[in-house]
């Protein structure tokens, strides 16, 4: 069995809520990024442990939170030594709106795998987009390079859409298993 490690910021608790879903699904350790945009003690060298590292942040202005990209700034020290060289990466952003450009955070973050060298898992599901899909279905937000979720700014965490959670926790177990198969 591989180690996979959920590394994520979250603002308001949505993101969180997910990655713990994310992490279940992936059995999985979670490692939360603080207000201040740090990894708490002993976090670079649980991600240098790992097999796989998920990572996830809400969309905000178009982007990750300001917290992970300090983190991903930050990164340039395991990647100057190529320390994540060759590790399962997937990852999954959260924003309140059906779109809100959730897709230029997924990029950067498949960017930030690809610049340390590792292997980026797709979503891998088809989308849900027939005229009878709900929020109850799995991939409603018809993504495909990563996991995309919706959380309206007036929801609570409890009400996050099952669909997407549902979608989560798979989303955790392809990463997971992709890299059980490459461990071998």
């Amino acid at each position: 069995m591989s180690k996979t490690v959920v590394v994520y910021h979250s603002g308001y608790g949505h993101t969180k809520r997910v990655a713990e879903v994310v992490a279940e699904g992936a059995a999985a350790e979670l490692l939360a990024i603080d207000a201040e945009g740090n990894l708490p003690e002993g976090g670079w060298e649980k991600l240098a442990a790992a097999d796989a590292i998920i990572f996830g942040t809400p969309t905000y202005m178009g982007g990750p939170s300001w917290q992970f990209k300090k983190f991903a700034d930050a990164s340039s020290k395991p990647w100057y030594g190529r320390a994540w060289q060759d590790k399962v990466f997937g990852g999954f952003t959260n924003s309140a709106s059906p779109v809100g450009d959730k897709g230029a955070t997924m990029i950067q973050l498949q960017t930030l795998a690809s610049q340390h060298g590792g292997l980026w898992v797709s979503l891998g599901m088809l989308p849900a987009n027939s005229k009878a899909a709900t929020h109850a279905d799995v991939n409603h937000l018809g993504g495909s390079v990563g996991l995309l979720i919706r959380s309206p700014s007036d929801a609570s965490v409890d009400e996050i859409p099952q669909g997407d959670l549902d979608t989560a926790r798979r989303y955790g177990q392809r990463v997971a298993d992709i890299a059980s198969r490459l461990a071998r």
